[in-house]
């Protein structure tokens, strides 16, 4: 009806019919990661139609642009009975009735927001400004220079400052009757000024944010005030996987009238399925007149029990020789014969070729490690690698705060390595990937060779630094099981890329191209020596790259690339994989002047400190006592004995 008027009366202009929809209230700047930002909409009459509208938000960057970055259809929202809508992201309270696709979306200016007459497709990803069917607009800042090219794009001559007060988090910017803005504390879905409707709100809530299968989680839901009459509640708890097979309970309740409040028991079914952890939502439906929703979709994870375990060890106990590698036949045969520099470029001729490598991206990576990196203790979680412990899968950084989560460490540091957001960080499969060579540097972004799952906080303080010496060695009282995983993944970076390189000593952080220690690396990799869980991660990222690391494969390697043994002809026999096993005991095991080595009739041991530097060197006779000369602390043994080698952890008083 509103376009036929248009047509009829050509001579209204587009703002005096449309001029009773206007921004209302905006909220940019939110406490933490901008969770709970909003724009509020008013329009003079209640209960209005925002068919036809389009809201369109622009840059304004410092002062030299006016470009659209992004543009939201209005059509099928309607205002309340106060003449509000409000459109938010997922912790703007109360629930907005349109959320936004993602959290932190509107720019903090100098920005503008403005409600336009149209659809999204007259307004293209970086399209200039204008002020063409501009209905209501708003230019704001937080303590920013004003956007004068956006002013001039759009006709209006004021910008206003979220800032003004000093509180930008705390305050929002709002319209007040005679059309003009002030900052104060925000008022999403009521009137500026107080006046109008209030709604009484309710809020869904639950003892726990993580609980097993079997166990009981109780859903309460509390009003502001008593409620009036009987309020009855539906809601729902299904989400991806997490069906209503799930979980057995009422998902409707009644406040009774006069009270606040009503809670409901919902039980977790244990059931025998190894379904992996699961996040259910409690998704509240809309309420009765008056009541309005204070939250919803409250996540809850459902810690599954019938998680599996695999047959090797963690880094910290591991194992060797349970994981064979999957390397083809024939897969390093040109290795041999080969020294010094040429066999390093036969190791990239097989690791970089261009016929037969894939390059995935960075989204990519994060699947890949699920899988590569998990725990042999329980599938459902991921181990990472300085901190040395689990974590479930599901707590993979999603926001700007890592506290609690696991993200992606690059083992060479991405700045380090020159390639800085070198690849989509969108995962598109395994079936999606690049050709490769060895002079693409960005294909370092997401190679996971060298990449491993890590802590959140200690993947930040880890930083770009050097390895070893007094550069990084990771948190105070772990066991250094990651040294040679660390070793052999540069091992395998300064082989792939052509750009890249490794140095004795350590180097400015701020060096492109290179990182160090050498040799502390080499020191690592042999005092933490491959073991099956790195093997299994050599494995999995095969199926992903087609190509694999070959110092995993072959740790000896490295010694003729990098060490003492450059120039010596390499020969595959020399990394033949140790096919016995080795029954070794060390006791007494804390230690003090001296251990008592059972299971073998005489060899060597090497004590090497956690920092890969090698502290003792002796022979032994089974069941004698070998004298300690070393100070209190956690030592790496390795102990030799008819060709066979076997590495414990020894504690020293």
């Amino acid at each position: 009806m509103k376009r036929i008027l248009l047509l009829i009366f050509g001579v209204f202009s587009v703002s005096s019919v449309f001029s009773q929809v206007v921004i209302n209230e905006l909220d940019t700047d939110t406490p933490g990661t901008d969770t709970a930002e909003f724009v509020e909409l008013k329009s003079a009459t209640p209960n209005f139609s925002l068919d036809g509208y389009v809201l369109v938000l622009m840059n304004g960057g410092s002062g030299s642009s006016s470009d659209v970055y992004y543009t939201m259809d209005l059509d099928g929202l309607v205002t309340d009975v106060n003449g509000l809508v409000v459109i938010g992201c997922s912790a703007t309270s109360p629930v907005p009735q349109q959320y936004f696709p993602y959290d932190s979306l509107m720019q903090n200016g100098a920005d503008a927001i403005g409600i336009y007459l149209g659809n999204p497709s007259n307004f293209p990803y970086g399209s200039a400004a204008t002020s063409n069917n501009l209905i209501s607009g708003l230019i704001y800042e937080t303590n920013d220079p004003d956007a004068t090219t956006l002013m001039t794009a759009l006709g209006i001559n004021v910008q206003y400052d979220e800032n003004a007060n000093g509180s930008p988090t705390t305050q929002s910017i709002q319209r007040k009757t005679d059309g003009t803005y002030e900052v104060k504390a925000p008022t999403p879905g009521a009137n500026n000024d107080g006046t109008g409707v209030l709604f009484n709100g309710i809020t869904v809530s639950t003892t726990a944010t993580e609980l097993g299968e079997g166990q009981t989680m109780v859903v309460t839901f509390t009003a502001q005030s008593p409620v009036a009459s009987n309020v009855t509640i539906n809601f729902g708890l299904a989400n991806g996987t997490f069906t209503t097979g799930d979980f057995t309970g009422l998902t409707t309740v009644t406040i009774p009238a006069g009270l606040t409040t009503v809670s409901t028991n919902i039980v977790l079914t244990d059931d025998t399925a190894n379904e992996g952890d699961e996040q259910l939502l409690i998704n509240v439906a809309p309420l009765p007149v008056g009541y309005v929703r204070l939250n919803t979709n409250l996540s809850l994870w459902v810690i599954d029990n019938d998680f599996t375990t695999a047959a090797w060890g963690t880094p910290v106990n591991p194992t060797y020789g349970l994981v064979a590698s999957t390397a083809p036949a024939g897969y390093y045969n040109s290795l041999n014969g080969k020294s010094g520099a040429q066999l390093k470029q036969a190791i990239q001729d097989i690791i970089a070729n261009p016929a037969t490598v894939h390059a995935q991206n960075y989204g990519d990576v994060t699947d890949i490690l699920k899988e590569a990196d998990q725990n042999p203790l329980n599938s459902n979680q991921v181990w990472l690698m300085y901190v040395e412990q689990p974590r479930a899968k599901f707590k993979f950084q999603s926001t700007a705060s890592n506290t609690g989560s696991w993200n992606r460490e690059h083992i060479f540091p991405q700045s380090r390595g020159g390639f800085s957001d070198g690849t989509n960080s969108v995962a598109d499969g395994i079936d999606n990937w690049s050709t490769t060579n060895a002079d693409d540097i960005d294909a370092g972004h997401g190679d996971a060779h060298h990449i491993r799952a890590e802590d959140g906080p200690e993947n930040s303080s880890r930083g770009n630094g050097d390895y070893g010496l007094n550069d990084y060695n990771g948190p105070t009282g772990t066991l250094g099981s990651w040294h040679g995983d660390v070793a052999r993944a540069l091992f395998y970076m300064a082989c792939r890329y052509n750009a890249l390189s490794l140095s004795n000593g350590n180097l400015p952080d701020s060096t492109v191209g290179s990182i160090g220690d050498l040799a502390t690396l080499l020191a690592w990799n042999t005092s933490d020596p491959a073991d099956d869980f790195e093997m299994h991660h050599n494995n999995v990222v095969y199926t992903w790259q087609n190509n694999r690391n070959p110092f995993v494969d072959m740790p000896a390697l490295a010694s003729y690339v990098f060490g003492s043994n450059f120039g010596q002809v390499w020969n595959n026999s020399l990394a033949l994989p140790d096919t016995e096993t080795i029954a070794v005991e060390v006791r007494p095991n804390p230690a003090r002047e001296s251990v008592t080595i059972s299971g073998v009739a005489s060899g060597t041991v090497v004590v090497y400190s956690m920092t890969g530097v090698k502290v003792m060197e002796t022979t032994f006779v089974g069941d004698r006592a070998v004298a300690l000369t070393l100070p209190s602390g956690i030592y790496l043994a390795t102990i030799a004995s008819e060709g066979h080698t076997v590495t414990k952890k020894l504690v020293v008083r």
